[in-house]
């Protein structure tokens, strides 16, 4: 299952999955494009391998791993409790 997280300003979606039993947890950022439909990038919590980038440059995909980075502790824990609104108690 995967649980919403972050909508940044420039409409990016960031979600991410329960805690998987071998400690990864899979962050996925994806944006709307008019000519491509969607780009997206995947990356592992905690190690920060990505896997899967499509449509975004060097620059877009550094810019979403620093938030990425930035938020990492925040995504492990809420994918261990269901996401930020199980998390949160909303």
């Amino acid at each position: 299952m995967m649980y919403p997280f972050m909508t940044l300003d420039n409409e990016a979606e960031i979600t991410h999955s329960e805690y998987m039993d071998d400690g990864r947890v899979k962050v996925y950022v994806e944006k709307a494009d008019e000519k491509d439909g969607f780009h997206h990038l995947t990356c592992y919590l905690p190690s920060y391998e990505i896997t899967d980038v499509y449509g975004f440059d060097k620059e877009e995909q550094e810019k979403y791993m620093e938030v990425i980075r930035s938020t990492a502790h925040l995504i492990m824990e809420f994918s261990k409790d269901g996401g930020f609104e199980n998390a949160s108690g909303f």
